[in-house]
């Protein structure tokens, strides 16, 4: 027996918060019942469920793949103002992939997709204490008290960001280049950041998510994740766990 919410999440009906919403607005019917309760356990091989009117079944194998997104796309599965999505830069076998970790239209960098709801719900969920690194270029030559702000937290919206690595790859009169790690993931969190000491934001680039790195892979393209990238992204998830 396994939680309906987990059934649904590697089923790849999204994460496991989204799941939660589809079985609370009485999406899911078990045994044709209509199911809102979280608690509910299924039997994958005994029990029916359904959603808009299909068969929900086990996914069989999870896939995982990078993409190095490219500035311009928006990360949604449609769009409707009719701009391209990242979704079309996929396998046509990741359609309905889920992502983990949004990045905006103006941002460019690596997006993990995969099948594997409760993974991605592990990966961005802030308890976990994931790292997520990024190369950001900023307005102006940051002072080490702006530096100690961004290292400290800052409010934004959302609330005050928790504490940074910010590490100074070069700076000008004109600009500063920084190498950011942050554990969480709030939406525009890098720019507000930047904004709230002073500076803006003028070029973001994701280079890693837990230990994915990007390497050599051009910008618009994707590949898939080798076994050992599979388990060290786990293993990062279980240490982020034992540090809550």
């Amino acid at each position: 027996m396994v939680r309906l919410n987990r059934f649904l999440a590697e089923a790849g009906l999204g994460s496991r918060r989204k799941v939660e919403s589809l079985i609370t607005e009485g999406k899911i019917s078990v045994n044709g019942k209509v199911c809102q309760d979280l608690a509910t356990q299924v039997d994958p091989d005994k029990d029916e469920v359904i959603f808009e009117g299909k068969p929900v079944a086990p996914r069989l194998e999870f896939y995982y793949l990078v993409l190095n997104k490219p500035t311009g796309i928006v990360v949604t599965r449609s769009d409707e103002q009719g701009r391209a999505t990242v979704y079309s830069l996929l396998p046509n076998f990741a359609r309905n992939a889920v992502y983990a970790g949004r990045l905006d239209k103006n941002s460019e960098g690596l997006l993990l997709f995969t099948n594997d709801g409760d993974m991605v719900n592990r990966l961005t969920h802030p308890t976990f204490h994931v790292e997520k690194v990024y190369k950001a270029e900023v307005s102006g030559k940051l002072n080490k008290f702006q530096l100690d702000q961004l290292r400290g937290g800052v409010e934004i919206e959302g609330g005050k960001t928790r504490p940074a690595g910010i590490f100074v790859n070069s700076q000008t009169d004109s600009s500063t280049t920084l190498k950011i790690v942050i554990t969480e993931g709030k939406k525009r969190q890098i720019r507000l950041m930047v904004e709230a000491v002073g500076s803006k934001v003028r070029h973001l680039k994701r280079l890693q998510f837990g230990p994915l790195k990007l390497k050599d892979l051009p910008t618009g393209s994707w590949r898939m994740l080798t076994p050992g990238e599979i388990k060290a992204l786990k293993v990062s998830i279980d240490k982020g766990f034992k540090r809550q």
